[in-house]
């Protein structure tokens, strides 16, 4: 009497797929990008002053359609990252929680985008010589979104300090703790003048980008 064999059962076992390159790539060019962007277009545009002007009221006057394209450029990389960043943290230490907390800030710079700052400290031209005291409607969305975005990305780094410590990368562990202090140093020292907190913001964007990098190079794939 035959007996008719079932189909090999691992035929059936999901595949993980690979991750994209374009994924990590992003997430490592989202900072330097906006970086970039905003400081090309403060050295050109007429009366900005980095001292004075945050790079957010680069998205005002005739040209601030090229600081709204970064801002959502960026956010878009940044949420690239984010997959990425959970795609290589999968069954790891911090592999639920810190690509979530990327995805908000990724998000918050899409918000930020769609809802312009407000002109103050005679940017643009025409603006108020004194710094913004009230805000519009617009301005207060997009300093919560900015707001919200930055304490999302500083606690997705106290999340990843917890996945290189659990691997004995204390260094790392070291570095992405001092990130957020940096961060909230700038966003606190503002009030003083707006330069630290571009300094802060800027420190943010570019830890990311070298967490990331390490996140793609040194995370072992995780064995199933």
């Amino acid at each position: 009497m035959s007996q008719t064999l079932n189909p090999p059962a691992a035929l059936d076992v999901p595949r993980t797929r690979p991750v994209p390159r374009l994924l990590p790539a992003a997430g490592i060019a989202a900072g330097p990008f906006f970086l970039a962007a905003g400081l090309a277009q403060g050295l050109t545009r007429d009366g900005f002053d980095f001292t004075r002007n945050a790079l957010s009221q680069l998205s005002l006057g005739d040209l601030g359609w090229i600081q709204i394209t970064a801002f959502l450029l960026t956010g878009l990389l940044v949420i690239g990252g984010a997959i990425a960043t959970r795609r290589a943290l999968r069954g790891a230490p911090g592999g639920t929680w810190a690509p979530r907390l990327l995805g908000a800030f990724g998000a918050s710079f899409l918000v930020a985008g769609v809802f312009p700052a407000d002109p103050g400290a005679g940017f643009p031209a025409g603006a108020p010589e004194d710094r913004v005291t009230s805000l519009s409607a617009h301005g207060t969305v997009h300093l919560l979104a900015g707001t919200v975005g930055y304490l999302a990305l500083c606690a997705a780094f106290l999340v990843l300090a917890r996945h290189f410590a659990a691997r004995r990368q204390r260094g790392w562990a070291l570095a992405a703790r001092l990130v957020p202090v940096g961060v909230l140093a700038g966003f606190a020292a503002s009030a003083a003048t707006v330069a630290a907190f571009t300094i802060g913001a800027g420190l943010g964007l570019l830890g990311l980008s070298v967490v990331t990098t390490r996140l793609m190079v040194a995370t072992p794939p995780v064995r199933r």
